[in-house]
């Protein structure tokens, strides 16, 4: 979550349209995890995956991820209290989340012209919603292990101020929860460099705000993360040692959506054209 897939346009109130607002304010789900969600729309997501993806495909698969990543949340609260939301774009979208997500996923409105702001918008509603840790996750890594969403549940859940960092292999990060909004964390950052995670953790040390930093995972934002994405679930990729103790979410729609548009040809097309 480097602010590569950041929401752009108009300030508008924040709200939490769910209609189960009231059981995931139970004390059994303490820690809320908000997927910052892009609604699906061909030429507006993923648009770095094309080629060798068409605009259509690109959006497809940006469903699919929504969807895996919305199930990851389901299968981590069933390990701890976790409530899922989406916090979700553009304005009026709400359509789309409800009827691509499952009930048990909350809405929340955090469209602000600021990638930082709509991160500090989302913390901000999850605390609204009597949640004691508010966590953003991003929508590229379908893969994320379930046991690092529940690991940082249980360090939220110790007593004591803390935050909770999962860098990105590229820099950024795709997961960040906190106990209390720390608003030092959200500004100042050069979204969408390198620079995001080593940034956010300066900032914490400034702040003297302890960080249990988790191991770092992957997004995909371009073709080479699409094809590491693609070994992976062909089941020979290099992260084997990490299987053991971190075992990658197996993302079923969006290896479908794989299967179905043939993506290991797609994929073979562009490494020869990156060849010629």
């Amino acid at each position: 979550m480097d602010g590569t897939n950041s929401f752009s346009g108009k300030t508008v109130p924040a709200a939490v349209v769910s209609g189960n607002v009231e059981l995931r304010q139970t004390p059994a789900a303490r820690c809320g995890i908000a997927i910052m969600a892009k609604a699906s729309a061909p030429g507006r997501t993923k648009t770095r995956l094309v080629p060798p993806l068409t605009y259509e495909q690109a959006a497809a698969l940006n469903t699919a991820f929504l969807q895996d990543i919305a199930d990851n949340l389901i299968e981590a609260g069933g390990h701890a209290g976790i409530a899922g939301y989406a916090a979700y774009g553009p304005p009026g979208a709400e359509a789309f989340f409800s009827a691509t997500l499952p009930p048990a996923i909350g809405l929340i409105d955090a469209w602000l012209p600021n990638f930082g702001d709509c991160l500090l918008r989302a913390i901000e509603q999850l605390f609204a919603c009597g949640h004691s840790a508010a966590v953003v996750l991003n929508s590229d890594s379908p893969t994320l292990p379930t046991a690092l969403l529940v690991e940082t549940a249980a360090v939220l859940a110790q007593p004591g101020e803390r935050a909770v960092l999962g860098p990105s292999t590229d820099g950024g990060y795709y997961l960040l929860g906190l106990k209390s909004v720390h608003r030092c964390l959200f500004e100042d950052i050069a979204w969408s460099t390198g620079a995001v995670a080593a940034q956010t953790l300066e900032r914490a040390k400034e702040s003297g705000l302890d960080v249990h930093v988790l191991p770092a995972w992957y997004d995909i934002d371009d073709i080479e993360d699409l094809r590491r994405l693609n070994t992976e679930l062909k089941g020979s990729d290099s992260l084997a040692p990490q299987r053991t103790a971190h075992r990658p979410h197996y993302p079923r729609r969006t290896a479908a959506l794989m299967r179905s548009l043939g993506f290991d040809e797609a994929l073979q097309v562009e490494t020869e054209r990156g060849a010629a």
